[in-house]
């Protein structure tokens, strides 16, 4: 055991009550990424069905994402323990804590990450269960154990593991990958750094203190901004893509074309105030929340859509 683990292992030896073990549990598999990835499955498995799957599928689908999410993050947690005892927004994970001990957290990832490929094998299909894997691998060996500590683009290609849920639910539906699946990978690619990158600035001091190289803390805020406004034009555009490629209706239109430009609104409104050296936490943390707003208004249409009307592009 490594000297970094000693203060870990030794509180956490200390006898918990059964609640707060599994608390600190449901804690190492980040259940608020969780909760966003899935809000893109659900609408997605709906898209591709132009209806509602059977409930049998929605739930091995649902749960075998969640799963591997959960897997992916407690890798994650193990991966950045030495890191997370650094920085304010992390200090009170479990393994931080001592409530989890690295050994039960990496015996906790694999569990999820076996039972999640399970599910999604036998649940939906084999292709389903071969991209969770994907998912898993490229956020735990490419992102956490490569890019993160490496260099300042670590989430925009690090981030691509949060964009495997669409591609798992059309497959899960439909026993392929097709053009619409790839379309809504690469929204949320290109959502990612713009969703992220305000919330470093943010928490610019944490990553600076673990020598993390987010490019929100590392570079200033008129750069972050100006990355901001190009990623954010980019989602929007491909996320009208799915009209003529992906036989998208009036109410995905609607609410793609209002909720990106309310999102490039926030977003140019950031960058005119880093020009004027204005900017401040909240500002950024309001691109931030917005890029969740967008991303729920986005897919909330998306599972509408099938229901109302036919596609305006035949």
């Amino acid at each position: 055991m490594s000297t970094a683990d000693a203060p870990v292992a030794q509180s956490g030896s200390a006898k918990l009550g059964l609640r707060r073990k599994v608390k600190a549990y449901v804690a190492l598999t980040k259940p608020r990424v969780i909760e966003l990835l899935l809000v893109s499955t659900l609408p997605t498995m709906i898209y591709a069905e132009r209806g509602f799957p059977s409930f049998g599928l929605i739930l091995a689908t649902m749960v075998g994402g969640a799963f591997a999410a959960g897997s992916a993050g407690a890798f994650n947690c193990y991966i950045d323990r030495d890191i997370d005892r650094l920085m304010r927004r992390t200090v009170n994970r479990p393994l931080v804590t001592g409530e989890v001990t690295p050994r039960e957290a990496l015996a906790f990832a694999w569990i999820l990450g076996i039972a999640s490929l399970a599910i999604l094998w036998f649940g939906a299909n084999p292709l389903s269960s071969v991209l969770g894997a994907a998912a898993i691998f490229f956020y735990v060996v490419i992102y956490s154990l490569v890019l993160k500590r490496r260099t300042a683009q670590n989430i925009v290609w690090g981030g691509a593991a949060g964009c495997f849920p669409v591609l798992i639910a059309w497959a899960a539906v439909t026993n392929t990958v097709e053009w619409p699946a790839i379309i809504l990978f690469m929204v949320i690619f290109l959502w990612t750094p713009p969703h992220y990158w305000p919330l470093s600035m943010r928490y610019g001091d944490d990553y600076r203190n673990a020598n993390v190289p987010m490019l929100g803390a590392i570079a200033g805020a008129k750069i972050v901004a100006v990355q901001v406004v190009l990623y954010a034009w980019a989602m929007v555009i491909c996320s009208l893509l799915l009209i003529p490629l992906g036989r998208a209706g009036w109410v995905y239109t609607v609410a793609a074309v209002a909720s990106g430009i309310w999102f490039l609104y926030v977003s140019h409104a950031l960058y005119t105030r880093t020009q004027r050296e204005e900017i401040e936490d909240k500002k950024a943390m309001k691109v931030f929340h917005g890029s969740i707003s967008y991303l729920t208004v986005l897919f909330l249409a998306l599972a509408v859509d099938p229901f109302v009307g036919a596609p305006l592009v035949g």
